[in-house]
């Protein structure tokens, strides 16, 4: 029981504490939108959006447009029936104020107004509303046009008809609350992928982005739908068929399209949508789509004399072989894991899928026996390769590389064996990693040199993927194995950390360690474990008064600030073994003070696709590549 003058706060009725309206949200921003870094500051866009693209889907919209403003705003608006705006019959407000700053209340949950929705937890708009500086929106319908502005989720003004309209529609203008999140400003191509992801799932709807800030405009519109979209991913690498194969099907009421293409490579992306949602996390309708594709296949191999007997098989990871995918299903009630939707759980959606698919795909393979043939040959070759990989994997655990017997000889590791506060740094060359050891903290921080070429994963199958000393050693050391047997229960370090010089090598060195991630061990950069270490480009120093700058504009503003050059010593470091290991530690390394970037599937897929066109097979678009940047470049190091 506390005492007289204890620090334990007295706990009864009025500890209790009820936030109304918005203030629920404002006070626990990251249960709505996920975090309130850069990845839950473009959430709010795709929240607005996803609205506008829920009237598309409604057959009520056509248009959509996205304006990134000079002040930090996003307006976003569209062409269809217009947010209600008569007075609610029981809360005596208009339906729009209503719209905007209660949870929970929304069309979504009236089947007659939406046959299929993403905003099916009734908090889309409102949180927008409750984590902006201000947000206005103005609605055009019954021939007038209305307008009301709200700040950090409170109307200021009363809705008001402002003038007459020819046309209907939405237009939300909102600028993000810097008291909420760590950055307001929008990335261009953050959104612009979103937009033009949605132009693919929605081939019906025109998406136009105008950047204020550059003043450039780019309008998306692909008529060839999922289709399009599989051959847009596959653009750098060679296609084994042409068309895509495309697949529709509905299932009781869930409407389900699939488009499939395979490339000469050794890597799956499959993209699974649920009702326009990037389902990043997969969920039941991927599950089902892959049962459909083994068995299918299976199948097919069978019949056509590939394989014989029934001990003969090709696994899931044989068929996914250089498959590009997109799922798109459309659910009526759909079950999503977590506010951000990242995984479907909708138990009968997995049969749906998965019988749909297989009936669809057995009777295009029958009529396309030249495609049938490529896919089961590039299979049967897969499950070639993956038997050459289990005889590797064999040969390297009996040498105590790659689980129990041994860790890598250049690992330091650290004393804690307590995976959840451990952090493994991935370090470019001896020299930085010699340094990194002298300056970590040898109780929780752990140091691995990587010498030698890392091997571009993209172009190589996993039994050579484990004959690269340096991937082997990462592997070895981050533990939990890779591809289908990837246990993420054994994993050492809950924090990989990619430290690497601030150029070209460098940067390439991240570059395939983040393609390696992304392509054999997504679920670590899923699960935000794969981190990348800023380190500074430049140590000022004047007197006693030393800073680091890790941009030229942030040496600028500092030497700014201390008026000019004169007595001012810059030191410009070309790489981290330039630093001794207190001034490593103190930037880099040291919790607190260091800055380390957590890798998104949004950044690791970036890198993937830049690795892709930069170093695959394909010469043109590579070429545009270069063409469309060249001006960009700054310093060239060659």
């Amino acid at each position: 029981m506390p005492t007289e003058g204890s620090l334990v706060a007295a706990y009864d009725a009025s500890s209790i504490q009820v936030l109304e309206g918005l203030q629920a949200v404002r006070r626990r921003p990251g249960m709505y939108i996920g975090s309130t870094d850069a990845r839950g500051l473009h959430h709010l866009i795709y929240e607005v959006v996803d609205n506008s693209i829920d009237e598309v889907l409604a057959g009520a919209c056509t248009d959509i447009r996205v304006t990134l403003g000079k002040d930090g705003s996003c307006t976003v608006g569209d062409n269809g029936r217009g947010i209600p705006v008569e007075m609610h019959p029981k809360y005596r407000k208009p339906a729009l104020e209503i719209v905007m700053t209660i949870l929970h209340a929304g069309s979504k949950f009236d089947k007659g107004a939406y046959k299929v929705s993403g905003g099916l937890h009734g908090v889309g708009v409102h949180v927008v509303n409750a984590l902006s500086e201000w947000l206005e929106v103005r609605v055009r319908r019954d021939g007038q046009e209305y307008f009301q502005r709200y700040e950090r989720g409170a109307p200021v003004t009363p809705l008001q008809a402002v003038g007459p309209a020819t046309s209907t529609g939405t237009e939300v203008r909102f600028k993000p609350d810097p008291t909420i999140f760590e950055t307001t400003t929008f990335d261009t191509p953050t959104v612009e992928g979103r937009l033009k992801e949605l132009s693919f799932l929605n081939p019906q709807a025109t998406i136009t982005l105008s950047d204020e800030r550059t003043g450039v405009t780019s309008t998306f519109h692909h008529a060839g739908g999922l289709g399009e979209f599989v051959e847009d991913l596959n653009r750098a690498a060679v296609p084994l068929f042409r068309p895509p194969i495309y697949l529709h099907s509905k299932r009781d009421t869930t409407d389900i399209e699939v488009a499939i293409q395979y490339n000469d490579g050794y890597n799956d992306t499959t993209l699974a949508f649920v009702n326009n949602i990037n389902t990043v996390d997969g969920g039941t309708h991927v599950i089902g789509l892959r049962a459909a594709l083994t068995r299918t296949l299976n199948d097919y191999a069978r019949e056509h004399g590939y394989l014989k007997g029934e001990k003969e098989s090709l696994t899931g990871e044989d068929v996914r072989e250089g498959l590009t995918c997109v799922l798109s299903v459309k659910v009526l009630e759909p079950q999503f894991e977590g506010q951000t939707k990242a995984k479907l759980g909708n138990s009968e959606v997995k049969g749906q899928v998965e019988s749909a698919v297989s009936e669809k795909l057995a009777e295009y393979l029958e009529e396309h026996p030249s495609v049938g043939q490529t896919l089961v040959a590039k299979a049967v070759q897969a499950a070639q390769a993956r038997e050459a990989a289990r005889r590797a994997r064999e040969l390297t655990r009996r040498k105590g590389l790659l689980e129990g017997g041994g860790l890598p000889g250049r690992l330091a590791d650290c004393h804690s064996r307590d995976a959840s506060v451990c952090e493994l740094f991935l370090v470019e060359g001896d020299s930085a990693g010699g340094t990194a050891k002298q300056g970590r903290d040898r109780e929780f921080q752990a140091i691995l040199p990587l010498r030698g070429k890392i091997l571009n994963v993209e172009k190589a199958r996993l039994d050579r993927m484990l004959q690269n000393d340096s991937i082997r050693s990462v592997l070895t050391a981050i533990g939990v194995g890779v591809g289908d047997e990837l246990d993420l229960s054994k994993l050492r370090y809950h924090k990989i950390i990619l430290m690497a010089d601030a150029d070209v090598d460098g940067s390439h060195i991240r570059t395939l360690l983040l393609t390696l991630f992304y392509r054999k061990m997504p679920e670590l950069v899923n699960q935000g474990h794969v981190y990348i270490a800023q380190a500074p480009l430049y140590r000022l120093q004047k007197g006693s008064k030393v800073a680091y700058a890790y941009s030229d504009e942030e040496r600028d503003r500092l030497l700014n600030e201390w008026g000019g050059m004169k007595g001012v010593v810059v030191q410009r470091y070309k790489g981290l073994g330039e630093m001794n290991a207190e001034q490593l530690a103190e930037t880099t390394m040291r919790p607190g003070q260091r800055s380390l970037v957590r890798v998104t599937v949004d950044d690791a897929k970036r890198a993937n696709e830049l690795f892709q066109i930069l170093m695959g097979e394909e010469v043109e678009p590579r070429r545009e590549y270069i063409q469309r940047h060249a001006v960009e470049v700054a310093n060239l190091d060659v």
